[in-house]
């Protein structure tokens, strides 16, 4: 499946059309010279696109995010971020990105006013410069009652967006998400993401995220990668990827002890690939319509009534499956993790 390999460098979405904002050759990071986290990965992102980074625990993908927003220092390869190189220019990198960790780094014993003005200062600004923002922010955020409460008395989602709004104080045109809506109810996860395509849609904001849910990849992501194992293992649009896993699958579940159906079924025109667990069968093919019936008569023709039939169209979570071999949330190690404790967590009572 040659398509799904990374594409060559200066290849851009064509929906960004303002060329790359983000440039990663040969991008990797070594610990304590014996564990290599990160093998040589090479992508790009386009300006104005939502690119996913997908990965399983372990698979360097926090590593990853670390190199590009400074946290970390690459062992070899070469990043540029806004145009300004993530290790040689990080303090002018940072000025031009914002960030949302998995976990809050608000300080809950001040106002979400006083956290927004703290992080302004972080940049630079003045409070008299940070009041505008703040004001639009806290409003835009729903957030304009909850302004001079303390934070530790915020919920979940309110926590979220002030995080959001604090990445955003300093009107950055490029914004890393690292799992930012994990832990969620759906109602809060609709909300934030309402938020992100707003922020993307009027400020023409450039969205590097990384998630654990498959559904917020399909809905909002126009190309992705997956890293596994340290190195890009696939690069695409949802529609390129899920064409490239082979098409629909159907599965027969026949009762216990009947004969073997894997040659009747592989012998059907229009199926690619049989497979067989027990008594039940994943049949690969293009297109599901028009097969299930030809499969069910294969079935009688060898003497066997299936007891179910369940027929599953291609999905993001499907291709990750096939190409990893792993459940999504499969645990692993990534030291990258502890990089954004280390730079941000003392600075700001954050645990991650």
């Amino acid at each position: 499946m040659s398509s799904l390999a990374p594409p060559a460098l200066g290849q851009a979405s064509s929906r960004a059309g303002g060329g790359s904002v983000i440039r990663v050759e040969d991008l990797g990071k070594t610990y304590g010279g014996q564990v290599e986290a990160v093998k040589g990965v090479s992508f790009e992102v386009a300006a104005g696109e939502i690119f996913g980074f997908l990965g399983p625990n372990g698979a360097g993908k926090t590593t990853t995010v670390s190199m590009l927003t400074t946290l970390l220092r690459p062992t070899r390869g070469r990043a540029t971020v806004a145009g300004l190189d993530v290790a040689t220019q990080a303090a002018r990198v940072r000025r031009e990105i914002g960030l949302v960790f998995q976990d809050s780094t608000a300080d809950g014993e001040l106002t979400g006013r006083e956290n927004l003005t703290l992080a302004g200062g972080l940049f630079g600004m003045t409070p008299a410069e940070c009041r505008g923002p703040i004001e639009m922010l806290l409003s835009r955020m729903d957030l304009a009652d909850a302004g001079d409460r303390r934070v530790k008395g915020y919920s979940g989602g309110m926590k979220r967006r002030l995080e959001l709004a604090v990445a955003m104080v300093h009107t950055p045109k490029i914004l890393f998400l690292d799992e930012p809506t994990i832990g969620l109810d759906p109602q809060g996860r609709a909300g934030f993401w309402r938020y992100i395509q707003e922020l993307r849609r009027e400020q023409q904001v450039t969205i590097f995220m990384t998630t654990h849910y498959l559904d917020e990849v399909e809905n909002l992501c126009d190309r992705i990668a997956i890293i596994d194992h340290g190195r890009i293992i696939a690069t695409g649009t949802n529609d390129a990827l899920k064409e490239n896993v082979g098409g629909d699958v159907v599965e027969l579940r026949v009762p216990d002890r009947a004969r073997d159906l894997t040659e009747p079924l592989r012998s059907v025109p229009g199926v690619r690939e049989v497979l067989r667990e027990a008594n039940l069968y994943t049949v690969k093919c293009a297109r599901a319509e028009g097969l299930v019936s030809s499969l069910v008569m294969a079935c009688d023709g060898a003497g066997v009534t299936p007891e179910g039939i369940t027929v599953r169209r291609p999905s993001i979570d499907r291709v990750f499956l096939e190409l990893t071999g792993k459940a999504y949330r499969e645990e692993g190690y990534d030291d990258g993790r502890a990089a954004q404790a280390s730079a941000f967590g003392g600075r700001r009572g954050a645990k991650n």
